[in-house]
C-alpha cells in the first residue's frame, strides 16, 4: 500500500510540475549528507509518519456470497492509514526553491483525491484516496523535532497528509449450509414474496391464555 501511494504521487509530481523541467523527485531522508549531494532541483518528499485513522476503523466481519446468496467465506474490514509526508523543494538558490514549492502547491491543491492508476492493491479496491496539504495538524507535532532528527536546518515545507485502504489478509471460509436432513427446512428470505416457514408456523398458532 505505501509502495503504491509512493509511486502514485511520484507519477502526479512529475505530470504536473516536473513535466517539461528538469526536477527529480527523491523519498530519501533529507539529511545534511543527501542535501549536499543534490545537482539538480529536486522534491523531496519524505514519509514520515503511518497512523491509522481511527475514525474510519469498521469492526465485525463481512460476508461474502456465492450466486445462490450462502456465505462462503468471510473477511475483515479494509482498515485506512493517514501517510505523513514532509514535502520540501531544494535548489541553489532560495528563491528558486520558493517557486518550485509554490508550483508543487499549486498541483496537490488541484487534486483533492490522490489518483491511482495501474493493477495495484489500491487501483483494485477503487475506493477514493483523500489527499490534504498544508492543513493544521489534529494534533501537536513540531516539524523543528523532525528537522532536528535528520539532522538539517529547518526549511520551508509542505504537510502532505494521505488516506489510503489497507486490506487486511483474511480469508475465513465458513461451513456449507445444511440443506437436507430430518427436520430441515432450506429456504431464503431475501427474495421478493419468500415467507419464512417459522414466522408462518408462529403466527398459526393460538395464543396461551392463562
Amino acid at each position: 500500500m505505501i509502495g503504491e501511494v509512493d509511486r502514485a504521487l511520484l507519477e502526479l509530481l512529475r505530470a504536473r510540475v516536473g513535466a517539461g523541467m528538469r526536477v527529480e523527485v527523491a523519498f530519501e531522508p533529507p539529511t545534511r549528507e543527501w542535501s549536499a549531494s543534490r545537482n539538480v532541483p529536486t522534491i523531496n518528499a519524505y514519509l514520515y509518519d503511518v497512523r491509522e485513522d481511527i475514525k474510519r476503523r469498521e469492526y465485525g466481519m463481512i460476508a461474502e456470497r456465492d450466486e445462490t446468496g450462502a456465505v462462503v467465506r468471510r473477511h475483515r474490514p479494509v482498515r485506512h492509514y493517514r501517510l505523513s509526508y514532509l514535502l520540501t523543494c531544494w535548489t541553489k538558490r532560495t528563491e528558486d526553491e520558493h517557486r518550485l514549492l509554490n508550483s508543487v502547491l499549486g498541483c496537490l491543491l488541484t487534486n483533492e483525491m490522490l489518483p491511482v492508476t495501474g493493477t495495484g492493491v489500491l487501483a483494485t479496491l477503487g475506493r477514493p484516496v483523500p489527499m490534504t496539504v498544508a492543513e493544521p495538524p489534529e494534533e501537536a507535532r513540531s516539524l523543528a523535532d523532525i528537522w532536528s532528527a535528520l539532522g538539517g536546518n529547518l526549511k520551508p515545507s509542505l504537510d502532505v497528509v494521505i488516506v489510503a485502504p489497507f486490506p487486511i489478509p483474511s480469508n475465513e471460509p465458513v461451513a456449507p449450509p445444511v440443506t437436507e436432513g430430518p427436520g430441515v427446512i432450506a429456504h431464503r428470505t431475501d427474495e421478493p414474496g419468500t415467507v419464512d416457514p417459522l414466522r408462518l408456523r408462529v403466527s398459526k398458532q393460538r395464543p396461551v391464555r392463562p
